[in-house]
């Protein structure tokens, strides 16, 4: 089977800028990148990325903003705070050598998948990488679902029994092009799979039962609202989120969620003097987007207001400034932050 499947691999040859570079920083920051985002999304976000930081003492020198701003887009924003921890401790404690041997897992954000990957392509390693590509296409290879802890550890001793001894990465690489070109979701192309004789499911017609689906819990849905404060200059307020909260560090106009029950304007009211210290007049409902997370779905509603009485203080911020439309892109905001900016921008000139 390995034999088959390198051959693939090296017939396909797919080309992506952080492969063949026999860097262990550009394998951990793709790798990164790949763990929640498509191939063709993540390659101008890596190119980028490499053009701000060629290495991981520039990740370690860089402000945590300049981090997050080059991140925007991508979600799963704690992955860039650890990449910039990370960094920091391979400079600051391991005299800035990425490591490649057990305390590789001290890292943060290092967990199983990622130690595999590292170990595997950039120091030529025999370790498993298993990711959601990889467990479909032994799911199928074997007939087997993967799912849980116990079944994830017979995966990995199966991997190790036929992972290439000489070419560790490239045998990853070929399973995870294999699961993303091939072996995919639905529709999977068989006929082209390489090693298709020894895939118990495609030679049993079990291709459809493989792996099996699993019931998603039911996410949950909130409303949030938000105030578009304007000052004499027409300057508008925005605050950072603080760093031990979800989508820490980033930026985004004042308010919150609505508690079940309380108005959506009472809301706003309440929420701005629990995060700013300020009471506030709404003069109009700018309008409502939809956003979706991994956990759950927002309904973000928008109002113009302006400050009826107080100071700002940041009670439950990290910081709050005015700035002014053009400058939106000087700053980190999620991507809900933007759809509202969208429908801001038509009805507001600065």
């Amino acid at each position: 089977m390995k034999v088959k499947l390198l051959k693939w691999y090296d017939a396909k040859n797919y080309t992506f800028p952080w492969r063949n570079c026999n860097s262990p920083y550009k394998t951990w920051i793709s790798e990164v990148m790949l763990q929640q985002t498509q191939v063709k999304t993540a390659i101008p976000y890596f190119n980028k990325w490499m053009d701000s930081f060629p290495n991981i003492q520039d990740v370690a020198n860089a402000q945590i903003d300049t981090i997050l701003k080059h991140w925007e887009g991508l979600g799963y924003y704690s992955r860039a705070h650890n990449i910039k921890k990370a960094a920091e401790i391979i400079c600051n404690t391991m005299k800035g050598n990425f490591p490649s041997d057990k305390s590789l897992r001290s890292l943060p954000g290092i967990g199983d998948y990622m130690e595999g990957s590292i170990m595997s392509i950039a120091f030529n390693k025999p370790y498993p990488a298993i990711d959601g590509n990889v467990k479909r296409v032994f799911s199928r290879l074997l007939c087997e679902n993967f799912n849980s802890s116990h079944e994830i550890k017979i995966l990995k001793k199966y991997i190790l029994s036929k992972i290439h001894k000489k070419r560790p990465g490239c045998f990853n690489q070929a399973i995870m092009d294999l699961g993303r070109e091939i072996c995919k979701p639905s529709s999977p192309l068989c006929s082209q799979c390489p090693i298709n004789n020894n895939c118990i499911a495609y030679n049993s017609d079990l291709i459809s039962k493989y792996p099996s689906k699993i019931s998603k819990k039911q996410i949950p849905s909130f409303d949030v609202v938000v105030g578009f404060i304007i000052n004499r200059n027409k300057k508008f307020l925005i605050t950072k989120r603080p760093k031990n909260k979800m989508l820490g560090g980033l930026w985004e106009l004042p308010g919150g969620k609505r508690e079940k029950g309380e108005a959506l304007k009472n809301s706003l009211v309440r929420e701005m003097k629990e995060e700013i210290n300020v009471d506030i007049n709404i003069d109009r409902k700018i309008g409502m987007i939809q956003h979706s997370y991994s956990h759950m779905n927002i309904k973000l509603h928008g109002y113009v207001c302006n400050i009826k009485k107080g100071k700002i203080r940041k009670k439950e911020c990290d910081d709050a400034k005015w700035i002014n439309m053009n400058q939106i892109d000087d700053y980190t905001f999620p991507k809900a932050s933007h759809k509202l900016f969208s429908i801001i921008k038509e009805s507001y000139v600065n």
